[in-house]
């Protein structure tokens, strides 16, 4: 049975924020919920939460997540201190019982990385340890003359010999659980910090004659923690160099992976190309041969084959169809669908409404909670007036309709198959098919106006 524990009862002074520091973002998700994710994909059977400073804002954030667990550490007297809170929460069925600490705060370890781990534990003990040029403030992984794991002492305990070691512990381990629970009763504190060390059970293991293996990570970024806003900043622009990397490999072009920025889950066709400064959420879907202009802000949108985004357009739960021109400088609100080969231009905002195939809205209008039928021409200024202050109404504008520019339409209305409105119209009524309907003053010119002058 796998049991994962992770670590996030940390106060992240550094970070001077009333946020407890495992729900600061990376990508657009806490770092916490990064380690979950990956936690999940090991199909764990047990995870159990360490939980302290901002206790209550962590479990609020995942109250709705029945299948975690919550153990409280106060106060924090050390890693080894905060796995004890676990230990009647940890399972066991006699089948291999696995315990797997990782850290809330070191968010982007891949669930390859720890399958490598659990593999390497060999019935033992696993750490996951890394290389570093420069190992300063970690504990180092200290090997026998055979070359095998007999301590990880910290750093501020270490000797001048064993402050030269560049193989360095990341804090994630696999243990026997049973085993595992008997270490963390013989723990103490008599160190230069006054804590209770987990990396002390590695000496236990040796000594009670377990093997103790280790594993690398993949990418050095797997175990890079966040304990600043600098080191999130970096920490984030690693990620989405990954991201981009992913995406480039996977035939995407993106014109600049230094200016890329992904925040969700981005699923795209062959031959699609990204701009610079571009940005997406949520779960974003481009079809074949779709490109996105400049710094564009999709978030839950589908795009279809061949469509194009112009720059500076925002597009949140919507849905394009074919062949479609959005922008540039377009808003799609929640609840745009357009068919193929729509244009919706500058300045164009669109809001819970369907744009039927091939029907444009190419400069500065406003059209919500409206139904536009296929080949509708809207004209420059058009708006639909679909809010009295309490309700709202719809909008009806039917196949091969022309709509002049800076008309009004005052839902709810309805304007008929291939009906004409005349520019400036106020349409509070409905419009029969096939007619030209127009509301006007007179046009009138006054002789012998004189405009106004300055007094002197």
């Amino acid at each position: 049975m796998l049991n994962i524990v992770i670590l996030a009862a940390g106060l992240g002074k550094r970070m001077q924020s009333n946020l407890p520091k495992v729900l600061h973002p990376i990508a657009g998700r806490s770092m916490l919920s990064h380690v979950l994710d990956s936690a999940r994909a090991l199909d764990a059977a047990n995870v159990v939460i360490v939980v302290g400073h901002g206790a209550d804002q962590v479990k609020t954030a995942y109250a709705q997540e029945k299948d975690l667990k919550f153990a409280l550490q106060q106060p924090q007297l050390g890693t080894g201190h905060a796995v004890q809170q676990t230990v009647g929460l940890l399972q066991e069925d006699g089948r291999d019982d696995v315990t797997v600490v990782l850290y809330g705060d070191v968010p982007l370890v891949q669930p390859d990385t720890l399958r490598k781990l659990l593999l390497s534990r060999d019935g033992g003990l696993a750490v996951l340890t890394e290389f570093l040029p420069d190992p300063s403030g970690y504990g180092r992984i200290v090997r026998d003359a055979a070359g095998k794991v007999c301590a990880i002492v910290e750093h501020k305990d270490a000797t001048e010999a064993q402050r030269s070691i560049n193989e360095v512990n990341t804090g994630i381990i696999a243990a026997p659980t049973a085993a595992l629970k008997g270490w963390l009763s013989r723990l103490d504190n008599n160190n230069a910090q006054g804590e209770y060390y987990l990396t002390d059970i590695i000496g236990m293991a040796v000594a009670d004659g377990l093997v103790v293996n280790t594993a690398h990570p993949s990418a050095q970024f797997e175990t890079l923690g966040v304990n600043s806003r600098a080191q999130q900043a970096e920490l984030e622009r690693l990620w989405q160099a990954e991201l981009a990397r992913r995406q480039l490999e996977a035939g995407v072009t993106i014109v600049d992976p230094a200016r890329f920025d992904l925040r969700g889950q981005l699923e795209c066709g062959r031959d699609v190309m990204i701009d610079v400064g571009c940005i997406f959420e949520g779960k974003v879907v481009l079809a074949d041969g779709v490109r996105i202009g400049p710094h564009c802000v999709l978030r839950n949108v589908t795009l279809g084959a061949g469509t194009h985004v112009e720059a500076y357009s925002h597009l949140e739960q919507s849905s394009v169809g074919e062949q479609a021109r959005i922008g540039p400088y377009a808003r799609l609100r929640p609840g745009a669908r357009l068919g193929n080969g729509t244009h919706v231009g500058n300045f164009v905002e669109l809001k819970n409404t369907m744009l039927g195939e091939g029907s444009k809205a190419n400069h500065l209008a406003y059209v919500g909670d409206a139904d536009v039928g296929a080949r509708v021409n809207i004209g420059a200024g058009t708006i639909t007036c679909n809010y009295d202050g309490v309700n709202k109404f719809r909008t009806v504008i039917e196949d091969d309709a022309f709509i002049g520019s800076d008309t009004q339409l005052v839902a709810p209305v309805r304007v008929g198959r291939g009906a004409t409105l005349g520019a400036g119209t106020t349409l509070t009524a409905d419009a029969p098919a096939d007619q030209l309907t127009i509301s006007r003053t007179k046009q009138i010119t006054i002789t012998g106006w004189k405009r106004p002058v300055k007094k002197s």
